[in-house]
């Protein structure tokens, strides 16, 4: 029997303070060899604080490797761009951080990598490329772009190959075989998550002022103004009745951002202190119903991080690993954010979205996915922190200091990281619609 100081945060569900992790011998073995870095076929942790549906609670939870499932998981907004542009970002690397980060289930996008996923078959080509690659679980979106937008017998071939959803760009993406869509392409099959952007040029390219003058509020309003146009056929009795529409993404506000400092550069753009301050006034009022983080990021030549040019520099942002639990918690403490709340904005309403039902608390028969943090201690970021993403050097978190420290992920019952190692094996579960 091991004591260890541990949170367990169910990946979002939670268990904080003093855990007991203790190991239960018997004559089963691991499902999978090398899946995990226990050597035990089953276990139980004890927790005075396990955030559950019905709140925090003191108990235990059984996890077993034989389990099918992961009780409890982390969801992203995430490019994970195998195939074609793994040195961007790949299947194990991006998954790694994942782990290392306390996220056990990430949902990727349907572009960056080449081909983009618009298709049964190249969905199936991403399929392949994560077989044996992926340390979490890794559900995939389909993309909606013009070219299969008016094919219902396509689309419906995207969404029965696995694809959970669709994705589509009301502005350039940036991506030559993912174009932009409008609303007249938005036949909402599923649940659609939609960018809302426009592209623009001129003014001094290293200023962070001329990049938002070029990318001002109203073109984000227009474009939620043309999206409301299409839910009215989702309502009772609609041709799309019980179909929602997922809006992507409200951009926060941080520091003044320095002129040439091209790691903050994003699109929608990061905005001023007052657009912060309504996002987590939305959010605490329910108004948001859950967050997430794109983590979209380039080739590090891509960002021209010496020119310092925010109209021609690539957007995406490297918003992995060990942020998105810390990031959350620490500036929320501000407006009094509680475990539960972070449960329920980072698990349980992403789970729902994605139609996970196994997935997104700590419930008897759910997925074993759990992870170990410690909500109270703090770490100063700089570029000597372990981050295991490919271009680490990319992130605009470098050099903060943050709250909630990540100790241990188990995904599907497997302890897949602790303390900078991973499991030897790549055993995460893709997960396809049914």
């Amino acid at each position: 029997m091991d004591l260890q100081k541990w949170n367990l945060f169910p990946l979002l569900a939670l268990l904080a303070s003093f855990i007991f992790l203790f190991y239960v011998q018997d004559s089963s073995k691991p499902s999978q060899s090398g899946c995990s870095l226990l050597p035990h076929g089953h276990y139980w942790i004890a927790s005075k604080s396990i955030v559950t549906p019905q709140g925090i609670v003191s108990g235990a939870v059984i996890l077993f490797y034989l389990f099918s499932g992961c009780l409890n998981g982390q969801w992203r907004h995430v490019h994970l761009d195998d195939p074609g542009r793994a040195e961007w970002e790949g299947f194990p690397s991006g998954t790694k951080a994942a782990a290392a980060g306390g996220i056990t289930t990430l949902i990727d996008m349907p572009l960056n990598n080449f081909p983009s996923t618009v298709s049964a078959e190249t969905l199936k080509l991403k399929i392949e490329a994560a077989e044996k690659s992926i340390y979490v679980d890794v559900g995939f979106w389909g993309g909606l772009v013009p070219e299969n937008a008016f094919n219902a017998t396509a689309l419906e071939a995207l969404l029965d190959a696995g694809a959970l959803s669709l994705k589509s760009f009301m502005c350039p993406s940036g991506i030559s075989d993912f174009p932009m869509t409008d609303s007249t392409h938005i036949k909402i099959q599923s649940a659609i998550e939609n960018h809302l952007e426009t592209e623009d040029d001129g003014g001094d390219p290293r200023s962070y002022s001329t990049y938002l003058k070029k990318r001002p509020p109203s073109m984000e309003e227009a474009a939620i103004r043309e999206l409301l146009t299409v839910t009215k056929d989702t309502s009772i009795g609609g041709r799309a009745e019980g179909a929602h529409l997922h809006v992507v993404h409200l951009s926060d506000a941080t520091e003044e951002i320095p002129d040439g400092d091209i790691r903050f550069k994003c699109a929608p753009p990061i905005r001023g202190a007052g657009n912060k301050e309504k996002l987590w006034n939305a959010l605490m009022e329910g108004h948001i119903d859950m967050l997430s983080s794109d983590h979209s990021p380039p080739v590090p030549e891509l960002k021209l991080l010496n020119d310092g040019n925010f109209l021609k520099a690539w957007g995406g942002m490297s918003l992995y690993r060990s942020f998105v639990l810390p990031v959350t918690w620490s500036y929320g403490q501000k407006f009094g954010i509680t475990l539960e709340q972070l449960v329920s904005w980072w698990s349980e309403k992403p789970a729902k979205l994605a139609r996970q039902h196994s997935k997104g608390s700590i419930t008897i028969g759910n997925h074993a996915d759990i992870v170990v943090w410690e909500p109270e201690v703090e770490f100063h970021l700089n570029e000597g922190h372990p981050m295991f993403v490919k271009n680490p050097s990319i992130s605009a978190y470098i050099g903060k200091s943050l709250s909630g420290n990540v100790l241990a992920t188990f995904v599907r019952g497997n302890l897949v990281y602790k303390e900078g190692s991973h499991a030897l094996a790549a055993c995460g579960s893709k997960i396809l619609a049914a």
